[in-house]
């Protein structure tokens, strides 16, 4: 077989698709890039492992100056990553920007993971270019990857990463509770997807009244994938037996007078310098979350 007269073809047809029928370029170019990413690694089965080079050589003069040595090697990466059947599901979903994001990982798990939460927040490949920078997928506890691995089903808790990474205007690593809150506010957006997804803001501060005395719960969210409040309080100390005693009278309070006959029970999180497992494990409420934060600039 003549790899590089099929490659350049293949490549060729590409192009010619791409100009005639915009809409579906994206997907086209994935579905392309799989094959020839096939013929690569057969080839260099055949010929070596410096066939890349020469076909790139060639096909920068012939076709393009894009089909370098790098872009095919990521082409022949990308059919190896996903020429089981998890590609299957994948392949016509996303563009060939996702798909690049992703390849400089090393872990099929984590490839796997980032993908899947494209498709379901309906990330740009600038949004998921942030999530893998954060680290997103390694901030996830064992228990959650063990989960995404036999594809269990997942609860809140799962998804929330620890730490949470919060943006620092302010430059500090001294700060208050109040000027935690408002380095959240200042980049809320950021935040919810912090969380997860489907988070939406209610409000901070939120005041409630429990006897003859008014409380504010720092930060009220509403989660609509688990169709339930969320109460998160901020502390810029150790996590404390005393903070779960406090969230829990407002998740008390928001059942009973926000919650709705067909909205699950209330969750609270609180985020804090330090988490502590000791405490975590003795005031154990699944409905509770301890999360540390992580300030960056």
């Amino acid at each position: 077989m003549n790899y590089y007269d099929e490659i350049k073809e293949r490549l060729i047809k590409s192009e010619i698709y791409d100009k005639a029928k915009d809409y579906a370029k994206d997907r086209n170019k994935v579905n392309v890039y799989y094959e020839i990413g096939k013929l690569l690694s057969e080839a260099g089965k055949e010929y070596g492992k410096n066939i890349i080079k020469q076909y790139s050589e060639k096909l920068m003069i012939e076709v393009g100056k894009k089909y370098n040595e790098r872009n095919l090697r990521y082409m022949r990466q990308f059919y190896e990553v996903f020429s089981g059947t998890k590609w299957n599901a994948l392949r016509s979903k996303l563009s060939w920007s996702h798909y690049r994001i992703v390849l400089s990982l090393k872990n099929t798990d984590e490839i796997i993971y980032y993908l899947t939460e494209c498709e379901n927040r309906n990330l740009t490949y600038r949004q998921l270019d942030e999530l893998v920078r954060c680290g997103y997928y390694n901030r996830l506890s064992d228990n959650t990857k063990s989960k995404l691995a036999i594809e269990d089903k997942l609860g809140i808790n799962d998804l929330i990463p620890n730490p949470i990474i919060i943006k620092n205007d302010l430059l500090t690593e001294n700060i208050s509770e109040y000027a935690l809150k408002q380095m959240i506010l200042n980049n809320l957006d950021d935040f919810l997807k912090q969380l997860g997804y489907g988070y939406s803001y209610v409000g901070n501060e939120y005041r409630i009244k429990i006897g003859d005395r008014y409380n504010y719960i720092d930060l009220l969210l509403y989660n609509i994938e688990f169709n339930c409040y969320v109460v998160v309080e901020l502390k810029i100390t150790e996590f404390k037996k005393e903070h779960i005693g406090q969230v829990l009278v407002y998740m008390n309070y928001i059942d009973e007078h926000l919650k709705k006959i067909n909205q699950d029970k209330t969750i609270g999180i609180i985020i804090c310098k330090e988490d502590n497992e000791y405490v975590i494990k003795y005031c154990f409420d699944d409905r509770i979350i301890v999360r540390k934060y992580e300030l960056i600039g």
